[in-house]
């Protein structure tokens, strides 16, 4: 398992390991050197060095994280060619266009601004591979700083217009956004200056909230995770509905015109739906993350809907997408692919697809959102010294299995490690909140019980 990326790229503080400024420069130069062995992208044009389109969210770190990976980049043959601030969803669609080797993104996505990170795009616009992604770090191992240098990258002053071009050709040519008010909220990050022009000119009557960035107030209460201000915002403007992109704009959380949120789940449901009664869905079926909500998975297969869930992680829902030939997926956290469209999760053109649905239908946001049950859901956190191995405790596993038995196939037991903290996460879904915290209680104890024995003080 990789101990340098995380599921989304290299993070960290800047100027902190891992982004100092040696490992920077190294992590670009044997990513290129990985890369251009492998024979990614295409060769430069006229036989100049092969290109590597960079792009940043709004943290005041990003341009100068920039510039040592075009240091990085320059030691290994390559040419930066930067796009300047842009949303994560935006390489993904410009790197094979532009036939680059890869692209590079500056973002800690969600993170507060004092946090900045470091992820790759391959050349066909999907999230580096696992594989890939440890062969560089293997190599990096005793890999040199190539050192400071000057470089100068070339700039891609297309690269914002010609990404909204193509967001703009997704929404249905026969419909617009007149006599619909909506909040969008960029949460001060990388989609300020383009989401609120972009559904204007769809003839939306756009209130841009969250718009303002100065380097360090990205994600700070506003966006995907602080949603508050777009709810208020539309409850108070009386808005159709809002919605509140994260700092690097690659997932989207809705408002109803009541306020009321709509996660991930409940934009898959209004999709799956919608695509499907258009014929639009490959392969008859959806993937989902084991954290998509009991009621949404129950609901979908009511209408004849395949569900394929996997581990958290966007990256594991495009694979899914990938393997089975689908065509659209998700996580309840708002990174949603459509895979007619992109290879990756993109804030912006879910936004789209959602308010094409509500063009097309003439319907409200909370007709949608009602149209399943959520069921209630109990997460419990139990603080461990060790993670010791969940299969070594048999009583435990007993527990869990009676638990799951007595759900009788209407919810679920999730019980995993936290990846990030000293804690063993006990989730548990179902009908009735009564059961689900009788449940969770037994688990909690048996888990506290049976580790007292394995680790005693």
């Amino acid at each position: 398992m990789s101990q340098l990326f995380g599921t989304d790229g290299v993070r960290g503080i800047p100027g902190h390991y891992p982004l100092t400024p040696d490992l920077v420069r190294r992590l670009a130069a044997v990513a290129a050197y990985v890369l251009r062995k492998q024979g990614a992208g295409r060769p430069g044009r006229n036989g100049k060095a092969p290109i590597v389109l960079m792009g940043r969210d709004s943290r005041s770190s990003g341009a100068a994280l920039e510039r040592l990976i075009s240091q990085g980049l320059a030691s290994a043959g390559c040419a930066a060619v930067d796009a300047g601030m842009i949303p994560t969803p935006a390489l993904s669609h410009l790197v094979p266009r532009r036939g680059a080797l890869c692209g590079v993104v500056v973002s800690a996505s969600h993170n507060p601004a004092e946090f900045n990170g470091i992820k790759f795009i391959d050349s066909q616009g999907f999230k580096m591979s696992p594989e890939l992604e440890a062969e560089i770090e293997e190599r990096l191992r005793s890999f040199p700083d190539p050192g400071p240098r000057v470089t100068r990258p070339s700039v891609d002053d297309r690269a914002a217009e010609d990404y909204v071009d193509y967001l703009r050709s997704t929404f249905p040519a026969s419909l617009d956004l007149s006599g619909m008010r909506i909040v969008v909220d960029c949460a001060h990050g990388a989609a300020s200056k383009l989401a609120p022009k972009l559904f204007a000119q769809l003839g939306a009557d756009v209130i841009a909230i969250g718009c303002a960035p100065n380097g360090r107030n990205i994600n700070h209460g506003f966006g995907a995770l602080e949603t508050q201000a777009m709810q208020r915002e539309v409850v108070r403007r009386k808005a159709h509905c809002g919605f509140s992109l994260d700092g690097d704009a690659d997932r989207a959380i809705f408002a109803d015109e009541k306020g009321v949120l709509c996660d991930g789940d409940m934009l898959i449901s209004l999709s799956a739906t919608d695509m499907q009664s258009r014929g639009l869905l490959s392969g008859g079926g959806v993937v989902l993350t084991v954290m998509s909500n009991y009621g949404l998975v129950e609901f979908l297969r009511s209408r004849g809907i395949g569900i394929v869930q996997v581990p958290v992680g966007d990256r594991n829902v495009t694979e899914a997408i990938e393997k089975d030939g689908l065509s659209l997926g998700g996580e309840n956290s708002g990174h949603i692919v459509f895979r007619r469209f992109s290879p990756t999760g993109d804030g912006m053109l879910t936004a789209l697809q959602t308010l094409a649905v509500l063009a097309r239908t003439g319907s409200s946001l909370s007709r949608f959102r009602r149209q399943y049950r959520v069921f209630p859901q109990l997460l419990r956190n139990v603080r461990v010294d060790a993670r010791v191995p969940l299969e070594e405790l048999p009583r435990f596993n007993r527990c869990l299995k009676e638990c799951e038995r007595r759900l009788k196939g209407k919810g679920r037991v999730l019980v995993r490690y936290s990846g990030t903290e000293p804690l063993l996460r006990i989730l548990v879904e179902g009908p009735e909140k009564p059961v689900i915290k009788k449940l969770c209680d037994e688990l909690t104890s048996a888990f506290k019980k049976e580790i007292a024995v394995v680790q005693p003080d």
